[in-house]
């Protein structure tokens, strides 16, 4: 029994309002200052002297009403029980007020006797001009207009004011705040019309201080704690809302704690008592159990019994995991009990239920169990009703079902189907399929009660990128356009390294078959970048890309699907002519060999397949089951590039419990070049894998490291003009170009951090993680070198000097270098990062649904690295990035 302390909840007294309360003068136009007056129990009316024995009076001839105002006096008449003829006495006059009030439609009730005429005089309670609410924050006005009785132009009664303070007061218990208080008062106006004032003070939210556990020898408090839904108001809970008191959770925690020892073999567990005190200040609560944990139970003899035809008892004894002697618990035979359903529901009897029949020895402490499975009809689907889909047609949530109507009843069939509709995106989560008794009992009634939830998006954003700078985002999309299930979007994306548009379509069950047909348009106009002096970004190379994809799916099995795809795509790569031509032509000295030999215009068609394999519980958050997709892209029907990219993914989902869920991941990629041997203008062999088709690797896959922070790269490092000798600290580069690698593999290990209902309702999701990759797998490029050793007879170097028309060197000793040719001062670069040796990052993120679109903030430590890598601590992302 839970017991509370007395005076939990306080609020000043409510009482009636008293007579005569309401003054004319109060109202009147030449009164400048609102005048309340708190709405205060009266006195009950005075009782009258004893009567005599025999009751003395008038014969009533007439019973008058003065003072009505918007209530007739038949009305009045209608409401007392004395009529003319009666006789009137002392204890019949006390008779009429205490009738009156009692209606509740009257202030003051006078009532007057002379020679038989009876008059009553009334003063009528006033009109509700408005109700008015001051002091609540945490409560819109909106939400308590809708849970009280008073409302505007309703007749003032003091008892709906006492029950809307207590209804006030409790919507505020509900949110933890015992100490709200709220105070009614009034305002009288003209025409016996009042305002009334709810003065609401609302209070902190009461915490748990304190939770004490009396009784338990087995299990200390801390751990039984961990067991409890409410938690212990503490500086580290502060995302939890689990710390504000609530009597509804404390009934929880008891069933929480009984269920605890029932696990543990404890049977005879049961909480003595539960105490909810408040502390001396009055602001937060000591919770106190007391508990008596009883003795520990063994299983005894577990046995089946079926008379089920297709279950037989032998094969139902084979699936039960508890054997004698092991310790007795609940949760196992719970557990039985729905396996033993489902695997009967897996042979298509829908109703069969597994009885257990317990037998307890509380001399040998043994618990001895017996599954009573009784004889039941084979069942098969009678009808499926699909309810609450209100945009959705009702043929894109029947073609999820992997039943019809007439097959038989078989559970794991139920539950795919609640997964493949779960999975569509179009209704809240927490999704069931029930199973109601068709019209015979071998029939069965398939019902989904859906909830549809928004599926169209329209997102105007601006954000901050640590690798973009700042980006502006416009996208509208719709993954169920008509409530057919098809999927619309365009997008736009704006930031100093990116811009693209993109505009797409598809149709997940063409003319009503399985058969997904989409396609997308695009345009790409992607710069990127180099590091110069360390730190300072510099753009190197554009490619603006402009093609068209065309996409089909089509299903081989249940879990097995084809993707087909054919895309036709131009390159157009170019170098800034400013800064990295002479002559004319592109210069190796200022922009590498390797970015001088990816200038040009380039026709990719790409003629493409996936084999997706998947048992995922959900396609938009899985908390278990796997995913593999194998992909192979061939250029080459027609066009001027040529070469097969194959990649390979797979994703696997464990869900541990109490929010808690890992994902391994891992996928690798390599591709291979059909066009044979390359060579640059100078003649050196370049790598037949085109720059813009190979594989990078970095932030945001590998976090740890910065954008293409990993892999192949060449860096170019400066000569100390006093001591001439090579400087290759990270800061004094003077450019580092990342290539990409014809191979490239990356494994990640995540787990989800379930939080409090509070963090949950501000959309953040923690997470730990760790990641592993690599990309690789390069020819070596020419390299160019300035060399240091330019040096006059007397030592000094000489400045060499190159023409920006003609490209000639000179040399000058020491002079600044003439109009028309620059100075170029000596350098050397370096090919590193080729190495199939993973790179290791560990750290943890936070995703948040914030107001201004998705953020993400990840803060990863790079454990393993290798020469040339580029590591970053912290990396954040706002808004929606394509």
């Amino acid at each position: 029994m839970t017991a509370f302390s007395s005076h939990i909840l306080r609020s000043r007294p409510i009482p009636a309002l008293l007579a005569g309360t309401m003054l004319a003068g109060l109202a009147s136009p030449a009164f400048a200052q609102e005048v309340r007056k708190p709405i205060t129990d009266a006195p009950p009316p005075a009782q009258p002297a004893a009567a005599p024995a025999a009751p003395t009076g008038d014969i009533v001839s007439q019973v008058n009403v003065t003072g009505s105002q918007r209530i007739e006096p038949d009305t009045v008449r209608s409401y007392i029980k004395l009529k003319p003829g009666d006789l009137y006495t002392a204890e019949a006059g006390d008779q009429i007020i205490k009738d009156l009030f009692a209606t509740e439609l009257f202030a003051d009730v006078t009532v007057r006797e002379a020679n038989g005429v009876v008059t009553i005089e009334i003063k009528e309670n006033p009109v509700i001009n408005r109700i008015i609410f001051e002091g609540n924050k945490r409560l819109k006005e909106d939400k308590i207009l809708k849970e009280i009785r008073l409302a505007p132009r309703q007749i003032f009664t003091r008892s709906k004011v006492r029950a809307d303070v207590a209804r006030i007061i409790e919507l505020y218990r509900r949110q933890g705040r015992y100490a709200a208080t709220v105070d009614p008062q009034m305002v009288t106006l003209d025409q016996n019309r009042v305002d009334i004032v709810y003065s609401i003070v609302e209070g902190d939210k009461s915490k748990v201080q304190q939770i004490n556990i009396i009784g338990n020898e087995k299990f200390g408090d801390g751990r039984l704690r961990k067991e409890m839904a409410t938690k212990q108001s503490r500086l580290t809970s502060f995302f939890s809302s689990n710390t504000s008191f609530d009597p509804d959770r404390l009934q929880y925690d008891q069933q929480k704690l009984r269920q605890f020892y029932l696990t543990q073999g404890y049977a005879d567990f049961r909480v003595i008592s539960a105490i909810a005190e408040l502390t001396p200040d009055k602001r937060d609560f000591i919770i106190t159990y007391v508990v008596e944990e009883g003795d520990r139970y063994k299983f005894g003899d577990v046995k089946v019994e079926s008379d089920l035809r297709d279950f037989k008892s032998d094969f139902a004894k084979s699936i039960v995991p508890m054997k004698k002697g092991d310790w007795y618990n609940a949760k196992q035979v719970e557990d039985t009990v729905n396996g033993l359903n489902e695997t009967a529901g897996l042979l298509g009897y829908a109703f069969a239920e597994a009885d257990p029949n317990f037998d307890r020895d509380a001399e040998k402490k043994e618990m001895s169990l017996t599954f009573r499975i009784s004889e039941t009809p084979r069942v098969y689907v009678e009808r499926i009703n699909i309810n609450g889909n209100t945009i959705t047609q009702d043929k894109v949530v029947r073609r999820e079902f992997r039943l019809q109507e007439g097959d038989p009843f078989n559970t794991f069939q139920v539950k795919r189907s609640k997964d493949r509709i779960q999975s569509l995106g179009y209704f809240q989560e927490k999704f069931e399929i029930d199973q109601k008794p068709g019209s015979t009992p071998d029939r069965v009634v398939l019902e989904a009660n859906l909830e549809e939830k928004p599926t169209g998006s329209l997102s105007l954003s601006a954000g901050y990128s640590s690798l973009e700078r700042f980006l502006v985002n416009a996208s509208i999309e719709q993954t169920n356009f008509r409530g057919l299930g098809q999927s619309l979007s365009a997008s736009v994306n704006y930031s100093r390294y990116s811009k693209s548009i993109d505009l797409g379509f598809t149709e997940p069950y063409l003319f009503d078959k399985n058969i997904a047909l989409g396609g997308n348009i695009f345009r790409r106009d992607y710069n990127s970048f180099n590091f110069v002096n360390g730190n300072q970004r510099n753009n190197t190379y554009s490619q603006v890309s402009t093609g068209f994809q065309l996409r089909v799916g089509v299903p081989l099995t249940e879990y097995l699907q084809f993707q087909g795809r054919y895309g036709l795509q131009v390159d157009d790569v170019s170098l800034s002519r400013a800064l990295y031509y002479t002559a004319g032509q592109c210069d190796p000295l200022l922009a590498g060999r390797f970015l001088c030999d990816a200038i040009g215009n380039r026709l990719t068609s790409t003629l493409g397949y996936s084999l997706v394999y998947s048992t995922l519980d959900n396609g938009i958050r899985p908390t278990k089951g796997h995913r593999l997709v194998f992909n192979q892209d061939f250029a080459g029907l027609g066009g001027s590039v040529r070469y097969l990219k194959t990649r390979l993914n797979a994703d696997q989902y464990v869900n541990l419990g109490r929010g808690f869920v890992v994902n391994f991941s891992a996928e690798g990629g390599y591709i291979h070049s059909f066009e044979g041997k390359r060579v640059d203008a100078s003649g050196a062999e370049v790598d037949p894998v085109r720059l813009i088709d190979r594989f990078y690797l970095g932030q945001p896959q590998l976090r740890g490291f910065d954008i293409r922070g990993i892999g192949p790269r060449v860096q170019r490092y400066s000569y100390d003009p006093t001591t001439m000798q090579l400087i290759k600290t990270r800061k004094q580069l003077l450019a580092d170009d990342s290539i990409g690698g014809r191979a490239y593999y990356l494994g990640h290990i995540e787990m989800q951090i379930p939080l409090g209902s509070g963090a949950r309702e501000l959309g953040l999701r923690p997470s730990i993680f760790m990641d592993v990759g690599s990309v690789f797998g390069v020819k070596r490029p020419a390299l160019t070198t300035i060399a240091k050793d330019f040096t006059d007879t007397d030592g000094k170097v000489k400045t060499q000097c190159r023409n920006q028309s003609t490209g000639q060197v000179t040399f000058l000793n020491g002079d600044a270098c003439p109009d028309g040719t620059f100075a170029i001062a000596p350098f050397e670069e370096a090919f590193l990062g080729d190495t199939p040796k993973p790179r290791v990052s560990v750290g943890f993120g936070v995703n948040w649904n914030s107001p201004f679109g998705p953020f993400r903030i990840d803060i990863a430590k790079a454990l393993l690295k290798e020469r040339g890598d580029d590591p970053q601590l912290v990396t954040f992302n706002v808004g929606t990035q394509f």
